[in-house]
């Protein structure tokens, strides 16, 4: 049986990496990303793109390094006109705001794959109810792949 596809968005990695965080919310998300990641990533056929590589190799060069690191199993989507083009778009519906194109580029990644799950904890722009609801009827008003958006934590398995 075909396991289910998993896009890494670049949050998860860095929460499953980063040392132990003063934040009382962050250390739960990183608790339950390590959680999640022993027990269940194994379920899933894992995918990161060019701008999970982006996004990784960016702020603390040591963390950075630990992320790009850890990100090299995986088997990277390639950015190509028609994902730019989707991210665009998505600026352009207003699913994610114009600074944040990267955002509209993992959903664009993800849907032109037809990726099962985007994995996130980006609740801004990414696993926020409002973006999705806009995201969802947009991609399906085009006739694209609704890839299904969700935490580490909603990825539990049974």
């Amino acid at each position: 049986m075909k396991k289910p596809t998993l896009y890494l968005e670049t949050s998860v990695p860095s929460y499953l990496l980063a040392e132990p965080s003063r934040d009382v919310i962050a250390v739960g998300r990183q608790e339950l990303t390590r959680k999640w990641w022993l027990r269940d990533h194994g379920r899933f056929d894992i995918f990161v793109s060019e701008v999970v590589l982006e996004e990784a190799g960016e702020g603390n060069p040591k963390a950075a390094k630990k992320r790009l690191e850890f990100l090299e199993k995986f088997e990277v989507l390639k950015t190509t006109p028609e994902v730019e083009r989707l991210a665009q778009f998505y600026v352009l519906n207003k699913v994610v705001p114009p600074k944040y194109q990267r955002d509209g580029a993992h959903l664009a990644l993800a849907s032109l794959f037809e990726i099962d799950f985007l994995c996130t904890w980006n609740f801004r722009h990414l696993a926020n109810a409002f973006a999705l609801k806009r995201f969802r009827d947009l991609n399906k008003k085009e006739g694209l792949f609704v890839p299904q958006v969700c935490t580490p934590e909603e990825l539990f398995g049974e």
